[in-house]
């Protein structure tokens, strides 16, 4: 692995520091860019790339810059083996083909919205029966929400409840951010490997039998090997709740921190659609991806060899003052085209559009349409956790 940086001209963050990143990257992420584009970071011991044209070239460039990182283990660790997320083309373009029917826009429109509207009036209810003095919107609605839509999804079975889905989704989220190299952290992930293959024993041999439209049938019917249908739904797992979940909650958030965007947002001026471009440009679910450097190339005239270990920071290059006007600005009048929020290149992440459906069409509009004095509650403490994924933990809300 990368000590030091190999070339001269690349800036060292020699003051980087993770922990207090986990309590807000973005003043870090500043310093950064100011800095460079291509930094390198002792305290995680990789290059970080840190501004919208530094990222986007090294999406542009797989075969310079590898999911298939040996430096990077921390995914595979945490899945219990090798999903298509950290494997190159044609491999991940295989495996990706399997799950693109599930999640196109019309199957999205015509199979799983109405599912995803149906678990919206549920937790609703749910949230409402809480009450405007106990009331946590990650807890009580924005989790469940999407643990159920991510079960519905991957063609689990009725007995699964959304308290297991968010405990594994949680754990390998844990374990593939885990870049400190927590024990404890390892542990909860391989005890949800272990709960989840035992569905799978179940699940597999019947969808073989009786195929449907989840995510799972599809990665069966086009004969991939067992062990790589595993490893694709634990990635599911992973992503499929924790990115739908922190939008529900961010966009909740930025909206009463800034009542008039929000007033536009219910007042119609703006769209839901718009409102949930910027909420995943200004507060990113995703706040770094890794490659591995397989070919000496540069990125923004800096030079980086072959074996660095780099750390993309979508979070970063979507405060990028040089992309956005007004980067730090929360504005949902904006035209957020072209943030990172979701990749980009081969690897955009393939459940974009059940996210935005699930959030822009269905949980945000009926949720204030329900509670439009809904806001969060400056009583209680919020709390936000992350940099490598970002979201609130505790959000406390009231009516």
């Amino acid at each position: 692995m990368v000590s030091l940086p190999a070339q001269t001209a690349m800036p060292v963050a020699d003051w980087f520091d993770p922990h207090a990143a986990m309590r807000d990257p973005y003043p870090q992420f500043a310093r950064l860019r100011e800095l460079g584009p291509v930094v390198f970071a002792p305290s995680v011991n990789r290059v970080l790339l840190t501004t919208h044209a530094a990222v986007s070239e090294a999406e542009q460039h797989p075969e310079c810059f590898s999911s298939h990182s040996r430096q990077n283990p921390t995914m595979v660790r945490a899945l219990g083996g090798r999903p298509m997320l950290r494997k190159d083309d044609p491999e991940h373009a295989a495996e990706r083909s399997a799950i693109n029917p599930t999640l196109r826009p019309k199957t999205i429109k015509s199979v799983w919205s109405p599912k995803f509207a149906d678990n919206v009036l549920t937790w609703l209810d749910h949230l409402v029966e809480v009450g405007p003095d106990e009331a946590d919107l990650n807890r009580d609605f924005a989790a469940p929400v999407a643990s159920q839509n991510l079960i519905d999804l991957v063609g689990f079975p009725d007995d699964v409840d959304v308290e297991s889905m968010r405990r594994w989704s949680t754990s390998y989220i844990a374990g593939i951010g885990n870049i400190l190299d927590e024990p404890q952290i390892w542990k909860w992930a391989e005890e949800s490997q272990t709960e989840v293959d035992a569905i799978l024993d179940r699940l597999i041999p019947r969808l073989r039998k009786s195929p449907d439209a989840s995510i799972t049938s599809h990665l069966i019917e086009v004969g991939l090997p067992d062990n790589v249908v595993r490893a694709n739904v634990h990635l599911t797992i992973s992503g499929g709740m924790n990115e739908p979940q922190h939008m529900i909650t961010n966009l909740v958030w930025a909206l009463s921190e800034h009542p008039d965007q929000r007033s536009a947002v219910l007042g119609g001026e703006t769209g839901w659609d718009s409102a949930f471009e910027e909420t995943v440009r200004w507060q990113s679910p995703i706040g770094m991806i890794p490659r591995e450097v397989i070919a000496d190339t540069e990125v923004c005239g800096v030079p980086i060899e072959s074996g660095t270990d780099v750390g993309l920071l979508l979070a970063s290059a979507n405060r990028d003052a040089d992309m956005f006007t007004d980067a730090d600005v929360y504005d949902v009048s904006r035209n957020a085209r072209g943030h990172l929020g979701f990749g980009s290149g081969v690897h955009m992440c393939a459940g974009r559009w059940a996210a935005k459906n699930a959030i822009a069409s269905c949980a945000l509009p009926e949720l204030y349409r329900r509670l439009p004095e809904l806001t969060v509650d400056r009583e209680r403490e919020t709390r936000w956790n992350g940099w490598v994924f970002r979201g609130i933990s505790a959000l406390p809300v009231t009516w």
